[in-house]
């Protein structure tokens, strides 16, 4: 807020480190994100970035800590909100929100303990690159109709369309999307906090790369 507007001039990919994150984010992949998201890394690589591959099974564990983390926080914050016309609100979501009231301090304590020792983790492993690529989300839109009616469908929709910029928001840094060649399947740029300026940059010379 309040700085100066970031430079994207002379942004060029020539010689950045890329790392497609492996675990968790790249599993049930459907076929037409799949291929966005590989023909745009490929693209990537052709306009003169360093491609690598790498797995880290702590990105794994901070996803199991994320119910005990969001929910709890979530309903602090709404409770009185959500509690004064709980009708107004989806009633699948209302049920997630209210889950948070049930997790004890204790756990939610260890578990923000823990996240933060895996955040110091993450950061250790990705310092070498200029970014993390992972696909924006590994499924497409899902049926707005069958997700009514269709409970299981919800729930496996619902959980992979949120997965993968969680992993983002538990590593605690900045991310941005852009559009690869398949419709509404995208690919993410994930940097460390604080760092947005310098992936605002990477962003702009990634864009004309994917065009």
């Amino acid at each position: 807020m309040g700085g100066a507007r970031t430079d994207l001039g002379g942004a060029t990919l020539a010689g950045m480190r890329l790392a497609v994150l492996e675990t968790v984010a790249l599993d049930d992949m459907r076929a037409r994100p799949a291929q966005g998201f590989e023909d745009a890394v490929a693209r990537l690589a052709r306009a003169g970035a360093r491609i690598e591959r790498f797995a880290l099974a702590e990105v794994a564990e901070a996803m199991g800590l994320a119910g005990v983390l969001f929910t709890p926080e979530a309903y602090a914050i709404w409770r009185e909100t959500i509690e004064r016309a709980p009708e107004k609100m989806f009633p699948r979501i209302l049920e997630r929100f209210r889950s948070g009231a049930g997790v004890p301090a204790t756990d939610y304590i260890a578990a923000w303990r823990r996240l933060e020792e895996i955040r110091w983790v993450w950061s250790d492993r990705v310092a070498e690159f200029d970014a993390v690529l992972l696909p924006s989300s590994p499924i497409l839109p899902p049926d707005a109709n069958r997700l009514m009616t269709d409970d299981a469908y919800y729930v496996t929709e619902n959980l992979l369309a949120l997965r993968n910029t969680r992993i983002g928001n538990l590593m605690g840094g900045c991310a941005l999307s852009l559009p690869t060649s398949q419709p509404s399947c995208g690919i993410g740029l994930m940097a460390g906090p604080g760092q947005e300026a310098r992936l605002l940059r990477l962003g702009a010379a990634a864009e004309r790369a994917l065009l």
